[in-house]
């Protein structure tokens, strides 16, 4: 063969080769003498706790036979995540009679450019593919690699060579530390039977979970509807099938460590469970565990929802809230004129049993819709909650009211006695809507104070605040006034 032809000056392109060895790509490196492979075809039971700060703890059950003695273990199909630092291992069958000796984590993982690299110093066969005329013929050649930095640098035919294009290269075999996906390796001593049942449990990363509300309001603004879902996002590298899941909500305190990005992830799936309760839960330390009532599949690169709760015309409260600011005193920019204070509206609702409700809820985000005048179901707002218990109460802000309008202004200030002053203020509060609606208006008073006179009923709330509770009628205005005698 022309040596011509080999050395023809074109750019090797490693992204466009293909690889070829003589043993399948798929399978495990070749195993010692002594030693055994066991894969998912060996798992029995499979359970994943995952927990709200991004890991989770995997549970993995299998059967099979240990080598009596001492002997090597391959224990593949794991998460690509896994923290080998908590890895645990130990036999269900004979606890007593199996040890772990070592301990390694293999995750140089097989891929084209690594087994090129790998070959550094032996040879392998470069294949090009000649067209000639309509018929299309391989040329292959046997080059041993001396070297692959910048790239490969090539012996063929007792002469070196660089810069040689090549459309496939076929290696003889793989190389013994290279894997096909993430693998364990313990040294056992066995001094027990051949055939155990073990389990490896270890936690990982790039497992999270959140939960998410949606909150259907009436159109009367009196009851809800709720649902709550668990979005459980996989991004270990590894599928976990037919397992067990459970979930942990709390703050756990952890050693922070500086962990990946999680890539973005390319699909999502939503399992509507059936009437029965779809989750369970209990407390747990001082935690909440929820446990699906069925066990599940979560493949890798997924998102997947499952419903965790759900309840019907269970009361609710409609709240319009003003919230006065240190600022209101004075207006800089234009004197003698009102402030314009803006009007937040709430939802108002307790997770109490008696309304349908009652478990204890994890932080996430609601989201709240409402019915239009067609029948139509529209987005008014979300908020997002922190860990709720039973009983508590859950206020939740959609926004800022379009048709209701708060004003203020200070109509006086007078100096009593030394550090004695009396202020008094005006709040004109405008409901546009064809409802009447209550307003509470939160006011900050600094100082020790006094209130003098009011025109509304009114409530210390604390030390330096007072709150009004003012009633609008539709299409009416109200003007709220109070004077305080303040001592700084």
């Amino acid at each position: 063969m022309s040596s011509q032809f080999w050395f023809a000056p074109l750019i090797l392109a490693l992204t466009t080769v293909s690889f070829y060895t003589t043993a399948s790509p798929s399978a495990a490196p070749a195993a010692a003498q002594g030693s055994a492979t066991t894969t998912l075809d060996d798992q029995a039971e499979l359970a994943v706790t995952i927990y709200n700060s991004d890991i989770a703890l995997v549970r993995d059950v299998r059967n099979l036979q240990i080598a009596r003695g001492t002997s090597d273990l391959h224990f593949m199909d794991i998460a690509a995540t896994v923290n080998p630092a908590t890895v645990h291992f130990r036999s269900l069958t004979e606890p007593s009679r199996v040890s772990v000796l070592e301990q390694n984590y293999e995750y140089d993982l097989l891929e084209p450019e690594k087994l090129l690299r790998k070959y550094v110093g032996r040879e392998v066969t470069i294949v090009r593919t000649r067209q000639d005329g309509t018929t299309a013929r391989d040329e292959e050649v046997k080059a041993r690699l001396l070297s692959y930095n910048t790239g490969p640098v090539w012996e063929i035919g007792g002469e070196i060579v660089t810069g040689m294009r090549a459309d496939h290269i076929r290696f003889p075999e793989l190389p013994g530390n290279l894997y096909s996906r993430p693998t364990l390796i313990w040294t056992l001593d066995n001094s027990g039977g051949p055939r155990h049942r073990v389990e490896a449990s270890y936690l990982a990363g790039k497992l999270s979970w959140n939960a998410d509300y949606v909150l259907t309001v009436a159109r009367d603004d009196k009851t809800a509807d709720v649902d709550g879902w668990v979005t459980v996002v996989n991004g270990s590298g590894t599928s976990f099938r037919n397992a067990k899941l459970q979930l942990v909500a709390g703050d756990l305190n952890r050693v922070r460590q500086v962990l990946g990005r999680m890539e973005e992830l390319s699909t999502m799936r939503r399992d509507v469970a059936p009437a029965a309760p779809a989750m369970s839960q209990e407390a747990f330390s001082d935690y909440h565990l929820y446990t699906l009532a069925r066990k599940t599949t979560v493949n890798n690169n997924e998102t997947k929802q499952v419903s965790m709760l759900g309840a019907t015309a269970f009361p609710v409260q409609k709240r319009y809230v003003v919230e006065g600011q240190a600022f209101y005193y004075h207006n800089a920019q234009h004197p003698g004129a009102p402030i314009k204070d803006v009007v937040q509206v709430f939802y108002e609702f307790r997770n109490e049993e008696k309304v349908g409700l009652g478990m204890p809820m994890p932080s996430g985000t609601v989201r709240v819709y409402q019915s239009d005048s067609k029948g139509g179901v529209q987005f008014v707002g979300e908020d997002r909650i922190d860990h709720t218990p039973k009983d508590e109460a859950i206020n939740l802000k959609i926004g800022n009211a379009f048709d209701v309008v708060c004003e203020r202004k200070q109509t006086d200030f007078q100096k009593i006695a030394g550090n004695t002053y009396e202020v008094e203020y005006e709040v004109t509060l405008r409901n546009h809507k064809a409802a009447p609606v209550t307003i509470e208006v939160n006011e900050p008073i600094g100082g020790t104070w006094r209130m003098l006179q009011s025109s509304h009923p009114w409530e210390k709330t604390s030390a330096w605040a007072a709150q009004f509770t003012v009633p609008v009628a539709a299409d009416g205005a109200v003007a709220l006034k109070y004077r305080v005698r303040v001592t700084y």
